[in-house]
C-alpha cells in the first residue's frame, strides 16, 4: 500500500518557497503521492478555511514536478465542473505527460456555493456537470494514441458519488472519514478501487469512540488505523496535516514533523 500527502499549496504562510520546501519533504521521506486542492474564486466561503494566496492546482504541479523525480501529483479533490471538461483533459493530459507520467486526478463536485456563482455555474446543476465532464474525460483519453493511463479517483461518499465512482472511477477517493463507515460502505458496494484521504493529527494519548476519523489519534493509532485501510484493499492512503485553521500554513515543521513519525515508525515496524 502506498502513502500520500496531501500539501495545503494555499494560505499565509504559504508561496513557492514553502511549497518547493513541502515538496522536497514529501518526496524525501519517501511518501508516493503529493496533493494539492483546487479553488478558482476564492470567495468568503471558500476563505474561511482556504484563504489566499491560492495556487491554482494544474500551475502549481507543473511547477513541483520541475522540483521533484519520483513522487507521483494529484489533486484533492478538482471541482471539475469549473473548467471545460476538453481543456480540463487537455491540461490533465498535458502534466501527466510533462511530468513523465506521475499525475493522478481525483475530482468532486464541488460544495462552495459562493464560488458557482462566482463563475458562472449553477450550483443545483454541479451533479449533472460532473458526470459529463467526466464522460468527456473518459472519450477523449480514448483516442489518445497510449491510451488513457491517468487514475479517476471519485470524492464523496454520498450515494451518487458512489454511482460515479462504479461507473466512471478507478478508485473510491473519501475524505476524512472514520473507519467504520468506510467499512460500511465497502460492504455494501462493489467499488473498482479504494483510495481515502484520512486526517493526520498525532496525539500523545489515545483518542477513544468509534466516530474517531482515521488518522486522528497516537501514532500506534494511525498506524493500525493505515493497517485496517491496507486490509479493506486500500491501494493508496493521503495523508492530510491541515485542520482548517489558516496560520497551520504558517508553521509546516509541525506537518512534516508528524509525517517523518509515521514515515519512520512504518519503516521500522515489524
Amino acid at each position: 500500500m502506498q502513502l500520500g500527502v496531501n500539501v495545503p499549496n494555499f494560505g499565509p504562510g504559504t508561496d513557492p518557497g514553502v511549497l518547493r520546501d513541502w515538496a522536497r519533504t514529501v518526496e524525501g521521506l519517501g511518501f508516493d503521492l503529493l496533493m494539492v486542492s483546487d479553488h478558482v474564486a476564492v470567495t468568503p466561503d471558500v476563505a474561511e478555511r482556504y484563504p489566499e494566496p491560492f495556487y491554482e492546482p494544474f500551475t502549481a504541479l507543473s511547477w513541483l514536478a520541475g522540483v521533484t523525480t519520483r513522487v507521483r501529483l494529484g489533486t484533492t479533490v478538482l471541482v471539475l465542473p469549473y473548467r471545460h471538461p476538453l481543456l480540463l483533459a487537455r491540461m490533465a493530459t498535458n502534466l501527466d505527460r510533462l511530468s513523465g507520467g506521475r499525475l493522478v486526478l481525483g475530482v468532486g463536485v464541488g460544495w462552495a456555493r459562493q464560488e458557482f456563482e462566482a463563475l458562472g455555474v449553477p450550483f443545483a446543476e454541479r451533479g449533472r456537470l460532473t458526470d459529463e465532464s467526466l464522460t468527456v474525460l473518459r472519450d477523449t483519453w480514448r483516442t489518445e494514441a497510449d491510451d488513457a493511463t491517468i487514475p479517476l479517483w471519485i470524492g464523496g461518499h454520498s450515494a451518487a458519488a458512489l454511482r460515479r465512482t462504479a461507473r466512471f472511477g478507478d478508485a473510491w477517493h473519501p475524505l476524512r472519514l472514520p473507519l467504520t463507515t468506510m467499512r460500511s460502505v465497502l460492504a455494501d458496494h462493489s467499488l473498482p478501487g479504494f483510495a481515502p484521504r484520512i486526517a493526520l493529527r498525532l496525539t500523545t494519548a489515545p483518542v477513544d469512540g468509534p466516530d474517531r476519523p482515521a488518522g486522528i489519534g497516537t501514532v500506534e493509532q494511525v498506524l493500525d488505523d493505515l493497517e485496517q485501510l491496507r486490509l479493506l484493499g486500500a491501494h493508496t492512503v493521503v495523508l492530510d496535516p491541515y485542520h482548517g485553521d489558516p496560520d497551520e500554513t504558517r508553521r509546516p515543521h509541525a506537518a512534516w514533523q508528524a509525517l517523518t513519525e509515521v514515515a519512520t515508525h512504518r519503516r521500522t515496524a515489524p
